[in-house]
């Protein structure tokens, strides 16, 4: 279910222990988001998001569009 966050991970050359340790989770938690075991906590999408430049809508496959929904200030 949430393969986006692996594949970001993976494509960033983290550990899970690094992203869980930015998350201020365990390791084993973060894995279990990883797998779809468990649900991720909207405050943890949002951490990851931010982390990844990207959005909440892209990390649970609502869109394919990676681009974070931020916009620049002028």
């Amino acid at each position: 279910m949430f393969q986006r966050i692996r594949d970001l991970r993976e494509d960033n050359d983290l550990t899970q222990n690094q992203i869980a340790t930015l998350l201020n989770i365990s390791q084993s938690t973060y894995s279990r988001y990883e797998n779809g075991d468990l649900d991720i906590p909207i405050q943890m999408l949002i951490k990851l998001a931010n982390y990844y430049d990207t959005s909440i809508d892209y990390l649970v496959n609502m869109t394919d569009v990676r681009t974070s929904y931020k916009t620049s200030e002028h």
